[in-house]
This record gives C-alpha cells, sequence and structure tokens, in this order.
C-alpha cells in the first residue's frame, strides 16, 4: 500500500528534492525554518567579517552578508551529486496526488519547457541529460546548511555549496539571523528551473543564486544582470512561500493570506518596471548586443566630432570601472584607442547622443502609444527594424512576471502565526516552532527537514533512506559485504549533523565520506534493501552501539549519537 499524502510529504520534507518541493510547496519554507534552527547560521555572527552589523542599514547588512555567502559557498547542479531516477518512477510516487499532466505544465524535469527560449536552449541538453534515456531525470536534492557546508569534504571543493534553492534558502535564513531582516519581508518564489527571493527592502532587493540584485542593477544591461533576469523574463512563477503561508499555481487554495500574495505581487511588479532615461536606452543597448551595430557615438577629438561604432565602446567597458551610460563616460572615451574614432559619420547607423538627448528631453513614456509612436521614428535606420528594437526596448523596461492568478485561488484561514522574532534567541525560536506544531505545518514539517529524530517519528527518515538514495547503491554495486563494510571503517565517523539526535541520509554519508556509526548502518540498509528487496531488515540503536540485522549476517558499529533505544523496522 501506498503512503499517505501526510505521510509521503513527511518523508519527501527529508529528501528535499526540487520536484518534491513542487508538490509539496510548503516543504520550501520549512527548509529555511530548519536552516534557522540549525547552530551552523547563528555560528556567523561571532565571525569578524559582521563586527558592527547591527549599526548598519538594511541594505549594508544584506551586501555585507551576500559577500559573506560569495567567499564560502559556491553554486553546484550536477547529475552526480544525487543521483538519477526516472519520471515514471516519481509519477508513481505523485499519482494519487497530482495529474502527470498537471505536473507537465509546470515542472521542468516532466515535460514544461516554458517560452520559446526554453525550446531555443533545448533543456535537456542545457542540463546534460541528452547523454541518458529520455526518462531519466535528476533528483535535485535540497540541501541542507549542513550539506551545503559538507561539501568542503569532496574533493575539488574549497567551500561549501549548493542548487539553487539551497542558496535561496540559505539566504533567507541568514538573512533573518545574521541581517536582522524580518520575516515578513522575506518572499521566496520559485519557477520551473530557478529558485530566488524578493526582499522588501528599498526599491526591492533580489537574490540570485549567491549574489544579489538591486533594482538599478536588474536594469543595468550587463550579463550578469541579464542572467539574472532570464527566470523571470521567461518562467511562470509557479510557488511564493512567506512565514504567513504558501500561494502555488497549481492549487487552488492558498495558505498566504491575500494581503501579503497582493503586497508580493505589487512590489515585485514594481522592481521590474522603470522609467526610460537616457541612462536606461544605453543599458538596453548593452544588453541587446545584437543591435549595437546599429549605432554609434559621436565624440569631439581635437575639436571636431568623430564617431565609434557602439559595439566598439561596449567592448572597452570589459574590464573597466568606467561606462558609456553614466558620468563616467568621458574616462571611458579616454581609454579608447585613437584608430577607433572615425572623422565621418558612420553610414546607416543611428547616432545614439541625438536618441538620448531625444529621451531625455521629451520625457518619453512608454506606456502611451504616442510616445512609443514618436520613439520609434528616431529608431528608423537601414539597419534594424524599428517595430522590433521598440518592442524589445518595451521589455527590457517592464516585465510582467507571470504570477499566480489570484482571482482563481481560495486563501484559507486558521494557521497559527510562526510568530517569530529577528531578538529572539535561536533556543527561543526552536522552542516556539516545537509549540506550534499541530497549528502550523511550516513548522511541523521544518523538524523532518531538521533531521531530528527525537522529535520525529523514525520511518518517514528510514523510508527517504532506502528509497531515494540512488549514489550510495550505484556506488557500492559491485563491491562485496566485506569491502562495504572496510569502505565504511575507512571513512570518518563524525555525522554532519550538529548534536545528538540529528541524522544525515545515506548518500550524504557516501558523498561526504564521513558518517556515525548509526548513519553507516543506514547505509548499509540501503544498499542491502536494493540488492534485496524482499529481505528484512531491523536497526537495533543502543547506547554507544547500533546493530543492523538481515537474514544472512549482523552488522555492527559504534555510534556517538544519542538517540533513546529502539528497534528501527527497515521499510
Amino acid at each position: 500500500m501506498g503512503l499517505t499524502r501526510e505521510e509521503a510529504r513527511r518523508s519527501a520534507a527529508v529528501t528535499l528534492s526540487d520536484m518534491e518541493m513542487f508538490i509539496f510547496p510548503e516543504l520550501i519554507y520549512s527548509l529555511v525554518l530548519a536552516n534557522i534552527m540549525s547552530p551552523r547560521i547563528w555560528a556567523w555572527r561571532e565571525d569578524s567579517w559582521f563586527d558592527g552589523i547591527e549599526r548598519m542599514k538594511p541594505y549594508r547588512r544584506i551586501t555585507r552578508l551576500k559577500q559573506y555567502i560569495m567567499d564560502h559557498y559556491a553554486f553546484n547542479l550536477d547529475l552526480d551529486t544525487w543521483g538519477l531516477t526516472t519520471r515514471d518512477q516519481e509519477l508513481a510516487r505523485f499519482e494519487s496526488f497530482i495529474s502527470p499532466e498537471t505536473l507537465a505544465q509546470s515542472n521542468a524535469l516532466f515535460g514544461y519547457e516554458g517560452d520559446k527560449y526554453y525550446f531555443d536552449i533545448d533543456i535537456r541538453t542545457h542540463f546534460g541529460l541528452d547523454k541518458y534515456d529520455g526518462d531519466v531525470i535528476p533528483y535535485w536534492k535540497t540541501e541542507t546548511v549542513e550539506a551545503m557546508d559538507a561539501f568542503r569534504l569532496k574533493p575539488n571543493y574549497a567551500n561549501g555549496a549548493g542548487e539553487c534553492v539551497s542558496l535561496a534558502t540559505l539566504y533567507a535564513a541568514a538573512l533573518f539571523i545574521v541581517a536582522r531582516i524580518p520575516l515578513q519581508d522575506i518572499f521566496l518564489m520559485a519557477t520551473p528551473l530557478h529558485s530566488q527571493n524578493f526582499v522588501d527592502v528599498d526599491d526591492g532587493i533580489l537574490t540570485n543564486n549567491r549574489r544579489l540584485v538591486t533594482k538599478k542593477m536588474w536594469f543595468n544591461g550587463t550579463a550578469l544582470s541579464a542572467q539574472a533576469r532570464r527566470a523571470l523574463e521567461n518562467e511562470r512563477v509557479t510557488i511564493v512561500a512567506h512565514e504567513s503561508g504558501v500561494l502555488h499555481t497549481m492549487y487552488e487554495e492558498a495558505s498566504l493570506p491575500r494581503e501579503q500574495a497582493e503586497r508580493f505581487a505589487g512590489r515585485l511588479n514594481g522592481f521590474l518596471c522603470t522609467e526610460l532615461t537616457d541612462e536606461v536606452l544605453g543599458n538596453f543597448l548593452r544588453h541587446t548586443s545584437d543591435i549595437q551595430k546599429c549605432f554609434q557615438i559621436r565624440w569631439p577629438q581635437h575639436g571636431q566630432d568623430h564617431h565609434v561604432p557602439m559595439e566598439r565602446i561596449f567592448a572597452y567597458e570589459h574590464g573597466s570601472p568606467y561606462r558609456v551610460t553614466d558620468n563616467t563616460r568621458a574616462k571611458l572615451m579616454d581609454e579608447i584607442e585613437g584608430e577607433e574614432f572615425c572623422e565621418c559619420r558612420l553610414p546607416s547607423r543611428i547616432v545614439f547622443n541625438d536618441l538620448e538627448a531625444f529621451v531625455k528631453q521629451e520625457r518619453i513614456d512608454i506606456s502611451r502609444d504616442e510616445d512609443v509612436r514618436r520613439l520609434k521614428e528616431q529608431f528608423a535606420s537601414d539597419c534594424l527594424n524599428a517595430e522590433i528594437a521598440i518592442e524589445s526596448l518595451v521589455r527590457f523596461c517592464r516585465i510582467r512576471p507571470q504570477l499566480p492568478d489570484l482571482e482563481r485561488k481560495t486563501f484559507i484561514k486558521g494557521q497559527e502565526p510562526l510568530g517569530l522574532e529577528i531578538d529572539m534567541t535561536r533556543d527561543e525560536i526552536r522552542e516556539r516552532l516545537e509549540s506550534i506544531r499541530t497549528a502550523n505545518v511550516l513548522a511541523d514539517m521544518a523538524f523532518y527537514a531538521w533531521r531530528d529524530l527525537s522529535r520525529t517519528e523514525p520511518e518517514p527518515f528510514l523510508v527517504a533512506a532506502v528509497q531515494r538514495c540512488p549514489v550510495s547503491v550505484e556506488a557500492t554495486k559491485d563491491l562485496s559485504d566485506p569491502e562495504l563494510k572496510a569502505v565504511l571503517d575507512d571513512m570518518g565517523d563524525e555525522s554532519i549533523y550538529d548534536g545528538p539526535v540529528r541524522l544525515a541520509q545515506p548518500d550524504e554519508v557516501w558523498n561526504f565520506r564521513s558518517g556515525d556509526g548509526i548513519e553507516k548502518a543506514l547505509l548499509v540498509a540501503n544498499v542491502l534493501r536494493a540488492r534485496d528487496p524482499g529481505t528484512g531488515l531491523t536497526l537495533t540503536v543502543e547506547t554507544g552501539q547500533v546493530a543492523l540485522k538481515g537474514a544472512a549476517n549482523e552488522w555492527r558499529f559504534s555510534t556517538q549519537k544519542g538517540l533513546d533505544p529502539a528497534v528501527w523496522i527497515i521499510p
């Protein structure tokens, strides 16, 4: 018999794969809470890098945090870390909760390809899946802060690492703990291929993997901003998660209060729109490299006007602190070699100086048809299609995010507020979350994501351990039992999870080559279950040791964990 929805959600809170978060969207915020309960991020406060941070303004606190994350974590998204599964296998897990057709509409791993952009890049090739059968998909588990830190134990990793959801949830927790940003001002949002946060500070700030993007940066036209814009330009927002609840494009009911959903939509829309100024016009050309060849800059040399191709101007910007679009233009032009300047105007090219003067003097409003018509006349050239160029300019200035339709949602009430404040201690936060578990699903699932076996029943953890840890199974498939035991004995004996009651999953033990005896015994259970699904396995936890018993033999390991004595039946 399959798992009930509640059982499946509890086990998914342990695995934390991207697809599980799509099915159970509350899990993304439960991971934030698990990270907030972790001692790891609280320890950052003691780092000298954050000395005096409480006296800084919010934006400076956030940028300080950004640099710390940049220095200590890398972006990691490969197919080997957490292994592979198949669409059929995952659809079978979720068939009681969601139809394949619905899943395919919103999840990239199950067929979603979004706008033309994703057809152009070929999603499977983009992610390196083209070498596998079309049914094969990656697990892409979202890492807790402990698992992110543990990447330092892997070869060729100098720092921690994680994928986009891991970095988004890490950022949300660290914004609260270290930068003292209230949870009410932090919104997490997921698209089919990306996760990021919107922080309601000043004009708004987006976290994008390790980096931050302000509104000014969003419209600066650089390669970094183009990368940051990609998800919201091409994908729908499928999940919005906040301390007050969750909104999902797929589910009619939303626990996120309507006023918070409207606040998020209004603030995000404002962040993604800007007025057309002469500086923004230049940033658009920097962003849209294929039309740079149709423009030129007029610049005086020795009292006589000269002209420089626009693409050469932007080429000189690379590696230079100066920009053609701001008050450092003169310094940039001084860096350009003399042979780049032409004495006569370049044929068929628009003079950018005249176009920016027109925009500045006329105060063009791209929301007015008449202003757009007049602007289009200024773009007239044999070199480019003015109408297409203007359409691109409007899209550059005004992105309309594809958010869940609030008019089609039923907003449910009754969830106990989290009630977490920035002046609370870690112990106070954990006690508060524990006290509201029966009244707040975000708090309840946080203890499963936190891997606390003293506050959760073992079955969800065990199901995840022997059903969704393919890496250790694949890596040990050719090892005999004695060889497997020898490999485990050669590994480190420390768990990557702090404390006496929190455990790592088998693939975490294998990937990071370290684990407590209980965790190593569970790795063996995972391997034996894969080799002989029908064999009976029991795990006996005692003080100082653990024994895994199967039909043929018994495996014993010493343990430093402090779990209560128990006998676990391996599912």
